[in-house]
């Protein structure tokens, strides 16, 4: 899940049925919040969860659509697809991770996507995280 231009939140679950993800759609968006997704059905009790939800169709080839006619395309999976993405390029030199390991990795990527740091300054971050931790058990 991704909010445009916000954070991303990323869990790897067992498997993707809907008792598995309303628990974590209800944690993580406010309630009538409107949702974009793909037309994948595990997604339509979103209406009956309390959210506004519209959807565009893969299948029948609906990448984006513009609702009022304004010539912007508001409803999109994009920004979210495009996270995807990043993610398995990120993980790709990483052959072999093991399914134990997998939540690890995505929540590390989760938190450098999140905290918009690259290099030294990401270091910086992790360091003074790792650190408050630290004492925080002192």
């Amino acid at each position: 899940m991704i909010k445009r231009g916000g954070r991303v939140v990323l869990r790897v679950v067992d498997n993707v049925k809907k008792k598995t993800i309303k628990p974590i759609i209800e944690k993580v968006i406010k309630k009538l919040t409107c949702v974009f997704t793909d037309e994948y059905n595990i997604y339509s009790s979103l209406k009956e969860w309390e959210y506004e939800h519209k959807t565009v169709n893969h299948g029948n080839g609906e990448y984006a659509r513009d609702e009022n006619n304004d010539g912007f395309h508001e409803v999109h999976v994009n920004t979210m697809e495009g996270t995807w993405s990043l993610l398995r390029s990120w993980l790709r030199p990483h052959r072999g991770l093991s399914q134990e390991k997998l939540p690890l990795y995505v929540n590390f990527f989760e938190f450098v996507h999140n905290i918009s740091r690259r290099g030294k300054s990401l270091l910086r971050d992790l360091l003074k995280i790792t650190l408050q931790k630290n004492e925080a058990l002192i």
